[in-house]
């Protein structure tokens, strides 16, 4: 999930978290109810500093997306070249796809890489289910079905034991996150000074290192990348 910060803390104010998709994030961020925004979408992101809603975006993090489904693989995924061939396979093979159908940055990655596979996403075998991504893939688990996640929620999920990871790696399955400020040039009433700090501070060598720390299962979750250009 992406999480948006709103009416954030400064000199000692509390900080407080809600998790949400980036599509309602940024959509938050435009109508003044967040002070910064910590999302991954890249192209939703720079639409967001183009119209004049944030600034002074930056790096964060990143980590990537994978696809899971059923252990079987009836699609073969795990026989795939790439990640626009694993959907082709699940298409043809006629197996169900779960999509979060909710605007959040894995359901804008999702889009993306059907329009690189040159695939209309539609029919029987496409199920959108507007939730979030812990229950796409709860549903997923429970119908053995084939769904995109990322690899930080699936690492924090307890129990997928029906599913597995059956493709990863690869470019166009890489997931930056950026942080923005809401800009108070264009949005009356919001803690710039506090979005501000909390952005030094996540950048910062402190909070950088926090991030590279953080553990699930004994695997690293997101990699810290502020000092990347």
């Amino acid at each position: 999930g992406t999480m948006i910060t709103p009416k954030i803390g400064y000199l000692g104010q509390p900080l407080q978290l809600y998790s949400v998709g980036t599509g309602r994030a940024l959509n938050m961020g435009t109508h003044g109810k967040v002070d910064v925004v910590l999302v991954h979408a890249p192209d939703a992101e720079k639409l967001f500093v183009e119209s004049g809603f944030g600034v002074n975006r930056r790096g964060v993090m990143y980590n990537d997306f994978v696809i899971v489904g059923p252990k079987s693989d009836p699609a073969d995924v795990k026989g795939s070249k790439n990640s626009m061939d694993a959907l082709r396979r699940i298409m043809l093979n006629s197996q169900q796809f779960i999509s979060r159908g909710d605007d959040s940055g894995t359901h804008k990655k999702e889009l993306a890489l059907w329009k690189a596979a040159e695939i209309a996403p539609f029919g029987p075998w496409y199920v959108e289910t507007g939730k979030n991504m812990k229950r796409a893939l709860q549903m997923a688990a429970d119908q053995n079905q084939y769904t995109l996640t990322d690899r930080g929620t699936w690492l924090s999920m307890d129990d997928q034991s029906t599913l597995q990871i059956l493709f990863e790696g690869g470019k166009l399955l890489h997931n930056p996150y950026g942080i923005i400020a809401v800009n108070p040039e264009k949005i009356e009433g919001v803690n710039h000074k506090g979005a501000l700090a909390f952005i030094e501070w996540i950048t910062s060598k402190i909070g950088q290192d926090l991030i590279r720390e953080f553990r699930i299962k004994g695997q690293i979750w997101f990699v810290p990348s502020a000092a990347i250009p």
